[in-house]
Parts: structure tokens; sequence; C-alpha cells
């Protein structure tokens, strides 16, 4: 399989931040290890020279620590997970395969369910997979929007959904995979009309969609791994579930 990762690691975690600590997010312990360590473990079934690491915030601090086996993409101003995304444009150019997008402040995302969904790009011809789970915990998270044949229709913030809609419990988790040509001829046309001015990644399969593409969802059944990593309490929330996982 012909597969490449992004992964947008750029953040400075400002509401991470304390006297103590001014460290890039994702380099933020978790259960022991950076945020982005134990990233980078769950997407070890893509070679290191096929890794591309957006770095923004406190960019040599991660660089050192992660070495040169990887490539990094520096994104310079922070205008969106599209953004992140969209810097990576002249390093794909003659690259012709299957994108994963993941993100180096989410931990929790197994490695066996994000190979599926790289699969599923190439057996089914898709343009566009997308992760999807179920945790009642998140009200505020993303929903799945599908239409009356019960295919992908559009991604909603919680924020903006209405009445109707916050009645989904299919959410959005976070995990991309796409074809990479459909993602690079499609996310020049993201726009930033949103409050905080900023270019999407959630916005690319929905114009896929509206462009006639293959946009697909993979439904995984453990909802935890939703979850990312904003505050010291969602930190808190993690590194026990990792440590579950790991059996400490």
């Amino acid at each position: 399989m012909n597969v490449r990762v992004i992964i947008p690691a750029a953040g400075k975690g400002t509401r991470l931040h304390t006297t103590e600590n001014d460290a890039p997010k994702v380099m933020r312990l978790c259960a022991g290890r950076p945020l982005l360590e134990t990233v980078l473990q769950a997407t070890d079934f893509i070679a290191p020279e096929d890794t591309y690491v957006v770095v923004g915030y406190k960019k040599d601090d991660v660089m050192d620590h992660f070495g040169p086996a990887y490539h990094y993409v520096e994104q310079k101003e922070q205008l969106g997970t599209g953004h992140a995304v969209m810097v990576c444009a002249d390093a794909f150019k003659d690259y012709d395969g299957v994108v994963l997008v993941t993100f180096g402040d989410m931990p929790l995302f197994k490695a066996g369910d994000m190979k599926a969904m790289c699969e599923m790009v190439e057996q089914e011809q898709a343009d566009c997979v997308l992760m999807t789970a179920e945790n009642p915990d998140l009200s505020l998270w993303a929903r799945i929007v599908k239409d009356a044949d019960g295919q992908f229709s559009a991604i909603v913030e919680g924020k903006d959904c209405t009445p109707e809609q916050e009645k989904i419990t299919e959410l959005f988790a976070g995990v991309l995979a796409f074809s990479s040509r459909s993602l690079f001829e499609t996310l020049p046309k993201v726009r930033t009309n949103n409050v905080q001015g900023e270019y999407y990644l959630t916005e690319v399969p929905e114009l896929m969609v509206r462009d006639g593409l293959k946009v697909k969802t993979y439904h995984i059944e453990d909802g935890d791994c939703l979850r990312g990593v904003n505050t010291p309490e969602d930190l808190m929330i993690c590194e026990k579930i990792l440590k579950t996982r790991l059996g400490q």
C-alpha cells in the first residue's frame, strides 16, 4: 500500500500552558511520553520517510526530540487544520497515493483502525474516508450528517447544529484518509468564512461530495478515541485511558 501521513503538530497549546511549562502542545507528557510520540507509534505502519510532521511553535524542540528520520514542514502561521495540510502541498505535488491525516494532540487512535481506513481508500477507490464514532460524553463534537441513502453529506460542528442535528449520535472522530490528488485539488476551494477566519480540513469532504467525488465513513467502536488534548483536564482523561490500555 502506497501511503503517507501528515500530522499537524504546530500548536502552542495556550490552554495547557503554566508558568512552569511552555512546551509545544505535542511535547506535553501523557502517560510518560510526549503526545506526538504516542501518535507516531500509532502510525508506525507508515515509514518515517513517508511521515510529514507539521511544526510551528518551538519547532526546534519537536525536531530535536524526534530526530531527522521524519519530514518536517513549517506552518509559520496557525490558520487552521486545512492550512496545516496546505503547507505540505509542494512536498506532495508528484505523489499519487493515500494520505492519512491524524493530529499530534490526539493520542488515543489505534493503528489498526487507521491502517484499515487507508486500505479502504484503495479498495473502494474512495476520494476520502473519514473516521466516525459515538460517545455521549462529547456533546459538543461535530456530527456526521448523511443523506436519505445513508451516504455522507456533511460535517457540522457541535455549536452549529440545529436541534434536529444535535440528536445525531455519529460523531466525526478527526482522522481522515484521502486520495492524494483529490485532497490537494480540493484544498484550494476551502474558504475562511467562519468566526476564526481559519481553513478547516472538515470542509474538504463536503466539498468533495458537491463535486461528485466518493466519500465514505469508517465507524469505530471505541468512542474514547475521539478525545484530544486542549486543557489540563483533557490531558488527565487521556492519560488515564492510555494507562488503562497499557495495564499501568
